[in-house]
């Protein structure tokens, strides 16, 4: 009876943990602006000119 208690609960933690694999392609637009320009977005501003968010398929 133990036995069947035990692979009844690992088959329901099995499943419960599956539930969050399934994959959502609809995606939100976001809008980020910057307050004034500044030597903190500078990161920022060498990714976009390098191209790096070309690369990940996001429009900056």
């Amino acid at each position: 009876m133990k036995k069947r208690v035990v692979a009844l609960f690992i088959v329901s933690l099995m499943i419960v943990s599956l539930v969050g694999c399934k994959k959502d392609t609809k995606y939100t637009e976001v809008n980020l602006t910057e307050v004034a320009h500044s030597i903190f977005y500078a990161p920022q501003y060498v990714a976009i000119e390098l191209g790096y968010f070309k690369d990940e398929g996001l429009k900056v």
